[in-house]
This record gives C-alpha cells, structure tokens and sequence, in this order.
C-alpha cells in the first residue's frame, strides 16, 4: 500500500504546474481571442453557448494587461467600446477600471484554444472565445 501511495505521489509531482508550465493548455494566454459563443442561461440549468456574430476581441498582453474593442465588463457583442483592465494568469482573472465595480475579478478558464470568462449572474452567464 505504500509503494502505490509513493508512487501516486511520485507521479503527481513530475506532472503537476510549475511557473514556467501553462497547465491549462499548449496555448498561449497571450495575443488575441475573438467573441464567437454566448451563453445565457435561463435559471433551469438548460442554458447551452449560442453562436454570435462579433467583432469583439480582446487582448491579454505580456505586461498584464488586458485591452478590448469591447466592454470587458459584460456580455455585450458589440466592439464600438474600448476597455481596458489588468489580469492575473496565476488566478485567472482580471479587472477592470471600466466597470461599475472595478474591484471586480472576473474568471475565466482557458483549454487550448478556447477561452471562457464568467460574469456576475445569478444563473451561468459566460462569454466564449477563440485564440485568433
């Protein structure tokens, strides 16, 4: 029994995150995602992502910095807004000047080339993005 926790452990650490890993994909957080899925929903766990029509990109720089042609702070598919914010890859969230609480941290995960950001709702609300 302890040769299988040994190595289970073992196992565990050469595999696991370190600074220099991005463990959420082979994908870079960095450069630009556009706007192509909705997701809304309705308060009965039925909600599924809906295909937008969308100029809305936003941006995660090196310097940790997060720049859109759009309002970060929201939903919107709509890219006539320039917001800004700043992001933390370790804790996968940003924030923003731009919104109306701007201590605000919203989420987001990251798998490959897909980026999902959460917004305050009661129910889901996300946004889903692709690396450009």
């Amino acid at each position: 029994m302890k040769k299988i926790i040994f190595i289970l452990l073992t196992v565990g650490i050469l595999y696991s995150c370190n600074k220099d890993n991005d463990c959420n994909s082979d994908t870079e957080l960095i450069g630009n995602w556009k706007l192509i899925e909705i997701l809304a929903d309705p308060g009965d766990g039925s909600g599924i992502f809906s295909s937008v029509e969308s100029h809305k990109i936003i941006t995660f720089k090196n310097n940790g910095t997060i720049t859109s042609n759009g309002n970060l702070c929201d939903m919107s598919i709509t890219s006539d807004n320039q917001t800004s914010g700043t992001y933390s890859n370790s804790e996968m969230s940003f924030s923003s000047a731009n919104c109306n609480n701007p201590d605000y941290d919203f989420t987001f995960e990251q798998n490959g080339n897909v980026l999902i950001i959460n917004y305050p709702c009661f129910e889901p609300c996300q946004a889903k993005y692709m690396k450009e």
